[in-house]
């Protein structure tokens, strides 16, 4: 239908900076890089394998964007990198080095010592994050004493003073406030503030804004890069599309657990080479297009983890495997591959990916 847009084209929302630094390397000179992580989960059915095989990079003072649908691993994988699968009957391998050291090798009290000062996690619900009985300073200095040999005077002028940098009005006063007196967005910076107070060099979000009305959003996202310009800090943040354009200088694109398509945000946004990606961009609504125009969901559903399609994952939901030869989508589990450079890599068989730009969706 000539009438349907084409991942691709022009969308509000979705421009970015040009080519940034690749998601994906060697790992020289980056700051983060996890080697092929898994994160399974034994069940009475069998092994859940939510995250199975996953390596990237981030460098001090980029953003890497996660998306994909619910269920992809973003979360999981996230959360394996702040040690928090630790004490559960995830079996978590690979490696996930930062400045070099293996995160996954340090004991608890040395995982602990790092949490919330080497690595620190902004997470999707701060009411449920936040203790409702404590104050938000005290929860907040509480971060700073675990950390900093200080006074509790200290530690509560430092917290003032982090609300203050979030945008906290009359922040010598709201400190005393509890979590159910703030507002969405003011839990959100509380949140973004107890996760800087230390100067983190990574910072993880996790679709920090998900409950919040767009106007706050903006609002947060704007301070995020702000604050990540004054602290350099690397930031991993998982959400949709329409947000890690914005923030995000590469992107990974998660599904079933594994890395399917991993570039620049300039790359992803305009030249997608997996169907998936190019599914979730044709599913994106062009606030600047025709309003009749009509929005290209991916039909079917997510796989199991339990028990995953053999060959490609997305081959059950995939419009595009008649184009690969023989029963390679249904058999075989493609491997990461150059799409377009260096800087951008796929798992996919699809070797002309330009049918993904003349074909319109059914």
């Amino acid at each position: 239908m000539s009438d349907q847009k084409t991942p691709g084209s022009s969308r509000v929302g979705l421009g970015k900076r040009g080519a940034s630094a690749p998601a994906t390397g060697s790992g020289s000179g980056s700051f983060l890089e996890v080697r092929d992580l898994k994160v399974h989960f034994p069940t009475a059915d069998g092994l859940v394998k939510a995250t199975d095989g996953l390596s990237y990079t981030v460098e001090r003072g980029k953003t890497l964007g996660i998306v994909g649908e619910s269920g992809s691993g973003k979360s999981v994988s996230s959360s394996a990198i702040m040690g928090l699968h630790r004490g559960t009957r995830a079996q978590v391998s690979g490696e996930i080095l930062l400045e070099g050291t293996d995160l996954l090798r340090l004991s608890n009290e040395e995982m602990r010592r790092a949490r919330g000062k080497d690595v620190a996690m902004i997470f999707q619900d701060p009411l449920s994050a936040m203790h409702p009985y404590y104050t938000v300073g005290n929860q907040i200095a509480e971060a700073y004493l675990v950390h900093n040999d200080v006074s509790k005077k200290a530690a509560r002028a430092r917290t003032i003073e982090m609300l203050d940098r979030v945008g906290i009005p009359q922040p010598d006063r709201r400190v005393d406030d509890y979590p159910h007196q703030f507002s969405g967005g003011m839990r959100q910076r509380a949140m973004i503030a107890m996760g800087l107070i230390n100067d983190p060099g990574l910072l993880i979000a996790d679709e920090p804004t998900t409950a919040l009305d767009v106007t706050v959003q903006a609002q947060i996202l704007d301070l995020l890069q702000d604050l990540q310009r004054e602290f350099n800090s690397g930031i991993i943040i998982t959400h949709d599309l329409g947000v890690v354009a914005e923030m995000a200088d590469d992107v990974l694109v998660m599904y079933a657990g594994r890395a399917v398509e991993i570039g620049t945000t300039n790359q992803i946004m305009t030249k997608p080479e997996m169907p998936y990606t190019w599914g979730l961009l044709a599913s994106v609504p062009d606030l600047a297009g025709d309003p009749e125009e009509q929005l290209v969901p991916i039909k079917g559903n997510p796989p199991s983890l339990l028990d995953p399609p053999p060959g490609c994952a997305f081959s059950p939901r995939c419009r595009f495997k008649e184009h690969v030869s023989g029963d390679l989508c249904t058999t075989q589990l493609p491997e990461l591959t150059s799409a377009a450079g260096a800087t951008h890599v796929k798992r996919c068989h699809l070797t002309d990916s330009s049918v993904l730009k003349q074909e319109q969706p059914a």
